[in-house]
């Protein structure tokens, strides 16, 4: 037992899940200024980018400019721009005037001189350099990574989850508001390529021996989803036939992994096709689907997937859930490429609601196994990743201070949506409802009530006691028990006030019934042992 614990934690720590043990954090100013909306953010709604970056190896340098284009809701002067230390910024302007600007910590508050009148559209230029964070352990602790390839080639890569954008990029860096449309153009030395979200409209020869790559994102954006991809890449593409036509699929690795990659790259039709089915169509159609070989295990950027897995199924090797299903295929790719529902297509409004991007990209792991495997295959995963839940701290985080709830949003969320599913009993309204969800929040930022409540409304349930449970307290309910005079007492305990899960047990006929617990008492006739659906992530405790 003790091993198992240990195994569980270090996994936990290795997915950046440490904060389950860790001590209330206190919040600063700064943790105010990055996580909420301030009113200096509240006034101008987000539009566009084109962001211009030279990236500069030598020196681990980058310098360029961020075109800001948003609409006036309201009067106000000062707009709050977003870029971490050590970087800087060295002028704004706005219609060619240059502007003042304070720096409070990692906000920048800029004084516009024209008058902003309500409904018109304006932008604003910000220049800036400096050398951006490095990257401590990417992507749970990022930045920018300056690494070389076998063959000595500079091989360098952004990861920013979390941490936010603007440690490499001056942004309106708060996941509530997404550019509509971005342009990425990135200047690297001529021997490299960069890699970026959407699709390559050109490549410029500069003058002095480098390569300016654009990017066009058609799609609205999160800043995290932003990265930056340089390497000595070679390149592949198929077509793949989905539910809105043909999406391009394109593939950039490293000369020495290419065969390894057309080989292990083969899963991401039966991704596509599987997700397609369970979600609805790939979000992104009009920028097509990317996946790019990094230097650590991968990230979910918006169409431009990135991959470290080492042509390898599993997670590095591993099946995490200890069933053998998961060496069935690759972790990385099944699941970042999962993200590009939720999280890219649907994103959280505020960090602390996380658990929308990870619990149901959690749960993807399962869907796509059933998918290709088998209905029992798929439950045998999620319920074999149960070892890994800490029920340490609840899955929601503090809102308003750039504060992500505890790693439990992985493991503990995938088994409530698959609890839920149980409490639904139909398995095609279950899929409408992650297809609607899909549909219906298109391109969308969300809250956790939004989700509740869709899910709520479809079922014709009220889930608003099960998520309160799930998501928002770390006991799990116990389905307490006794024999008395040949009948079976039962009810809900380790839960909190008015839990009333409904909940499938087997009877007599050895077939299974609802039954509907709540926190007082109930008897149960005709059956002298109480066996539930183990489907349901709940314990059992006979008294």
């Amino acid at each position: 037992m003790k091993f198992i614990i240990t195994l569980c934690l270090c996994i936990q720590s290795f997915f950046g899940f440490s904060q389950l043990f860790q001590p209330k954090k206190t919040y600063t100013r700064q943790d105010t200024l990055r996580g909420s909306i301030t009113p200096e953010r509240a006034w101008w709604n987000l539009q566009y980018y084109h962001l211009s970056v030279k990236v500069q190896p030598n020196d681990s340098t980058i310098s360029g400019n961020n075109l800001i284009t948003y609409k006036v809701l309201k009067p106000a002067q000062i707009i709050q721009i977003d870029l971490q230390n050590p970087m800087q910024i060295t002028k704004v302007e706005q219609d060619g005037q240059a502007l003042n600007y304070k720096r409070d910590g990692n906000a920048f508050f800029v004084e516009l001189q024209k008058k902003q009148v309500v409904g018109k559209t304006e932008s604003i230029k910000v220049f800036y350099e400096g050398k951006p964070r490095i990257a401590r352990r990417p992507p749970w602790d990022g930045g920018f990574s300056w690494k070389k390839d076998s063959e000595g080639n500079w091989f360098i890569t952004t990861s920013c989850q979390g941490l936010g954008a603007s440690v490499w990029w001056p942004c309106k860096d708060h996941m509530y508001d997404e550019a509509d449309s971005m342009l990425i153009s990135i200047t690297v030395p001529k021997k490299l390529q960069d890699i970026s979200n959407g699709r390559l409209l050109r490549v410029i020869d500069n003058p002095d021996d480098t390569r300016t790559f654009d990017w066009f994102v058609s799609n609205p954006i999160n800043n995290y989803g932003v990265n930056i991809n340089i390497g000595n890449y070679v390149h592949f593409s198929e077509k793949y036939k989905g539910l809105k036509g043909d999406l391009d699929c394109n593939y950039y690795v490293l000369p020495e992994d290419l065969e390894k990659a057309k080989v292990q790259f083969k899963q991401v039709p039966m991704m596509l096709k599987a997700f397609e089915h369970w979600f609805g169509p790939y979000p992104f159609y009009e920028d097509g689907y990317k996946l790019v070989q990094v230097s650590y295990l991968g990230m979910e950027h918006q169409s431009s997937v990135t991959y470290g897995n080492k042509f390898a199924n599993g997670y590095l090797g591993r099946d995490l859930s200890g069933t053998g299903w998961g060496l069935k295929w690759d972790f990385i790719i099944v699941h970042e490429s999962g993200h590009e529902w939720f999280a890219n297509n649907i994103t959280d409004k505020d960090i602390a609601d996380m658990w929308i991007h990870e619990s149901f990209t959690n749960y993807s792991e399962s869907l796509f196994t059933e998918y290709h495997f088998g209905k029992e295959a798929g439950a045998a995963y999620v319920r074999g990743c149960r070892k890994l839940i800490g029920n340490q701290e609840p899955i929601i985080g503090d809102y308003e201070v750039n504060e992500s709830g505890s790693g439990d949003m992985y493991y503990k969320g995938g088994n409530m949506l698959h609890t839920i599913r149980q409490i639904i009993d139909n398995d095609e309204k279950w899929r409408q409802i992650l297809v609607g969800l899909n549909k219906d929040f298109y391109h969308q930022t969300v809250d956790t009530k939004q989700i509740e409540n869709y899910i709520s409304k479809k079922t014709g349930i009220n889930l608003s006691k099960v998520f309160d449970q799930y998501l928002r307290n770390t006991k799990i309910p116990t389905l307490e028990y006794k024999l008395e005079k040949g009948e079976i007492t039962y009810r809900w305990t380790t839960c909190i006030d008015g839990f009333n899960m409904p909940i499938k047990v087997e009877n007599a006929k050895g077939k299974y019934q609802f039954i509907q617990p709540s926190t007082e008492w109930k008897s149960l006739k005709g059956i002298t042992e109480l066996k539930i659906d183990e489907n349901f992530y709940v314990n059992v405790k006979k008294g």
